[in-house]
């Protein structure tokens, strides 16, 4: 469960604000009364599959990335640090990189990356 609020919370907030703005909207004397009700529902379930759906995109992208960090081949994590020259940085355990849970650090390098802001290369996708 934690793993699902480190990843999903900037998305859970999101989702609140939407249902929110969907409860506001609903309850407007343009509608029918119980329309807001409805709507939640709808709303509600419409935004929990695109979460859950995102979460197991994301954590199948993680266990492939793990997989592969540890078989010796590189990884592309994307770095924040810099928008305007080397917006990625290329990871693998050959050049000192360790895994330590979900989070990739280096003794070479000031950051550290979690593993659901990394992708494989393209190529180098499992099919």
């Amino acid at each position: 469960m934690s793993k699902f609020l480190e990843l999903e919370a900037g998305y859970l907030v999101i989702g609140l604000l939407i249902m929110l703005i969907t409860l506001f909207v609903g309850s407007r004397p343009m509608f029918k009364k119980g329309a807001a009700p409805r709507a939640l529902l709808v709303v509600g379930f419409i935004l929990a599959i695109f979460i859950a759906l995102h979460h197991n995109v994301t954590t199948s992208r993680m266990a492939e990335v793990k997989q592969a960090f540890s078989e010796g081949k590189d990884v592309i994590c994307e770095s924040r640090a810099t928008r305007k020259v080397a917006q990625s940085v290329t990871v693998n355990i050959n050049k000192e990189w360790t895994l330590n849970g979900d989070v990739f650090a280096s003794p070479n390098y000031s950051r550290v990356f979690h593993t659901a802001r990394c992708i494989l290369p393209i190529g180098r996708v499992k099919n």
